[in-house]
């Protein structure tokens, strides 16, 4: 680590103590990799440069019905050229009748996080989810990744069951969680020490990798800052990176949670232009968890509104707003009218949930 590393983390990073330049990535790990990487190899397994076995992940996940949402349908389907792609694909998401408690205790009094959750999501699509805080948006992400097994009904994730934490997702979320003793080339390629086959691959393949990562880095703004530390990047940059190394292992399908809650107006639309130009370039399936409406509907193919806890999809939306969508289309009528709309049904689930608790 360098002297500028070290006068910044006197105490070490995160975990309080650095990983040698040399040695075990464990403690590189634990503090994020866990996270971000649920598929990573059992402790005492790892490559000398590998990542770590916890499994600890938050939110995202969702679909789309295959008979129509519970409210039926609420705008003509077309429309949108990416949606029109999907609707024809393979379905890469099912959720057939998932019911999750989270212990047998709450399954034998039938409190359950979710219920009655029956969606598909297709090839390629892109989702979000939005709803009250509280109704179950991280649960859902949970199962979606294999974190969670459902206490009922069944979960096929691009034709297959889910047994366990997969290995074809990319996760980001609101806090980057760079690692500060790691240059931001270094933070992307982490996945590739965790995830087989790159894992495996690495030693032999580290040059193809790195140019692989500074690419992906230099595709979204960050070229020159390739070898930069964490500290020395922006939010806005180091979010980013963070995007950057969520798909570096080339994922089918990119979970985000709130990615970009915490940065300002204008660096979360300049985010937003990069993340819709990255899936239409690469075409893998996203499923966003967020807050923002304007940023589900520029983004999305397909809105979800969740209700409070138990968590349902209680109102499906088609964006059908044309692609590529620019920045000017937010301040169209046609762009609003869904905002408002959306909003529309959130406040009206806030007012039955504050009547029947009245």
């Amino acid at each position: 680590m360098s002297q500028d590393a070290g006068a910044k983390f006197p105490d070490g990073p995160l975990l309080g103590k650095l990983a040698p330049s040399g040695g075990s990535a464990v403690h590189e790990v634990a503090s994020v990799g866990a996270k971000q990487f649920p598929d990573a190899p059992p402790l005492g397994k790892l490559a000398p440069s590998g990542g770590s076995a916890a499994h600890e992940v938050s939110s995202v996940g969702a679909s789309q019905f295959p008979d129509g949402p519970p409210l039926g349908k609420l705008a003509p389907s077309g429309g949108s050229a990416a949606h029109e792609v999907a609707s024809v694909g393979a379905t890469f998401v099912d959720f057939s009748d998932v019911w999750l408690a989270y212990n047998d205790e709450l399954l034998t009094q039938q409190h359950f996080a979710v219920e009655a959750i029956d969606l598909k999501v297709r090839q390629g699509e892109f989702i979000a989810i939005v709803g009250p805080s509280g109704c179950g948006k991280s649960t859902f992400m949970k199962l979606t990744t294999g974190l969670r097994m459902p206490s009922k009904g069944r979960i096929l994730i691009d034709g297959q069951p889910v047994t366990g934490p997969l290995k074809i997702s990319g996760m980001a979320f609101q806090a980057p969680s760079l690692l500060p003793w790691r240059s931001t080339v270094d933070n992307v390629m982490l996945p590739l020490e965790i995830v087989e086959p790159y894992r495996s691959n690495l030693k032999e393949k580290r040059k193809e990798y790195e140019e692989r990562a500074r690419k992906l880095l230099q595709k979204v703004g960050l070229a020159g800052y390739e070898d930069k530390f964490p500290w020395e990047l922006s939010g806005g940059m180091q979010q980013r990176a963070s995007i950057c190394r969520a798909l570096i292992h080339e994922p089918k399908m990119l979970l985000l949670d709130e990615p970009f809650g915490a940065l300002d107006a204008f660096t979360r639309e300049e985010l937003w232009c990069i993340l819709r130009d990255l899936w239409t370039e690469q075409k893998f399936n996203v499923i966003l968890v967020t807050h923002d409406l304007r940023e589900s509907v520029f983004l999305a193919d397909t809105v979800y509104v969740m209700s409070k806890s138990p968590g349902r999809f209680v109102v499906k939306r088609d964006i059908d707003l044309p692609r590529p969508r620019d920045l000017e289309i937010t301040y169209t009528p046609a762009f609003t009218d869904i905002v408002h709309e959306l909003r529309g049904h959130i406040g009206a689930m806030r007012k039955t949930t504050a009547v029947a608790t009245a």
